[in-house]
């Protein structure tokens, strides 16, 4: 028995939900894809479909052993094109997955200059504060803010992620610097929403991790949005400092000098990453795309 074929054509039954739908993307009869499928169960001593009249839907052991092959498979053929385009220029579709306040700032126009220099390369961009799973998304490099992950991806830090606290001149002229985290409760706040909630402003007193946050007036995942707020006056705003950079420097927005500091997590390793699976790193555009990225955006951090 071709075991590799009988995988392929076991996979694309399932998901045709049918031999007949399967064996049309082969060209051959859907007799070869049963008796192939059949031997299949045989060598394992298993049942992996429930065929019916109407259509073909896994066991449970099958469905299990479906989810292996599939990734097996996808891996294989990463493996085929990364062999197949070794040293040969970038080319193809690449698939990338960012947030979508850091895509919208620094992303899209570093994309532009990256297809000036390889024209080939036929960028898909997709941006979203939802988190990605390289394993199971069909996505050939993720940019995410927050922690290294732990899934088996390279994880490259592109930028600090630290968030800092800002307000425009007019709502420090209105409402009064605040010195010390305890008298932000007499303040606005303006919140970001991250997929798990919004981002709490904690400090640390007398020895123990509080939540000083001040009243919230707005809470959104809209970065711009929060931005726009803050500018006039209508609150205090905490985000990370390379999306507040441009504000600072026009002095539209004041970082706030807040004793003890102001910050949304101890943990040393929050950042901003950018994500790849490593055997893909040979295949060209994923190499000259991970090589442009992590060029530009550290050369101007």
């Amino acid at each position: 028995m071709d075991q590799l074929r009988a995988l392929k054509y076991f996979v694309e039954v399932v998901k045709a939900g049918s031999f007949t739908k399967a064996a049309k993307q082969f060209s051959v009869p859907p007799s070869s894809l049963s008796r192939r499928v059949a031997d299949l169960e045989e060598s394992l001593g298993a049942t992996l479909l429930k065929r019916t009249t109407r259509e073909v839907k896994l066991t449970e052991v099958g469905q299990s052993y479906y989810e292996q092959v599939r990734s097996i498979l996808l891996d294989l053929d990463e493996c085929n094109e990364a062999v197949s385009n070794y040293q040969s220029k970038p080319m193809g579709q690449l698939k990338i997955s960012a947030m979508t306040g850091f895509g919208e700032t620094i992303l899209l126009p570093l994309m532009d200059e990256f297809n000036e220099l390889y024209p080939d390369v036929v960028l898909d961009i997709t941006l979203s504060d939802a988190v990605s799973t390289l394993s199971r998304d069909d996505v050939d490099l993720a940019i995410r803010g927050g922690y290294a992950p732990n899934e088996r991806v390279v994880a490259i830090e592109l930028l600090n992620n630290n968030f800092i606290p800002v307000a425009s001149p007019a709502y420090l002229a209105s409402e009064g610097m605040p010195k010390h985290p305890l008298e932000l409760r007499d303040h606005k706040g303006l919140y970001y929403r991250t997929p798990v909630g919004p981002t709490p402003w904690i400090c640390t007193l007398d020895g123990q991790r509080k939540n000083v946050s001040a009243p919230a007036v707005a809470v959104s995942n809209e970065g711009k949005w929060l931005v726009r707020k803050a500018i006039k006056g209508q609150g205090i705003l905490m985000v990370p400092r390379w999306v507040l950079r441009p504000y600072l420097e026009d002095g539209s927005l004041i970082e706030l000098d807040i004793e003890p500091p102001l910050n949304i997590t101890d943990n040393p390793d929050f950042a901003v990453y950018l994500l790849y699976q490593k055997q893909r790193y040979s295949v060209p555009k994923i190499k000259a795309a991970v090589d442009f990225l992590v060029d530009r955006v550290k050369a101007n951090s």
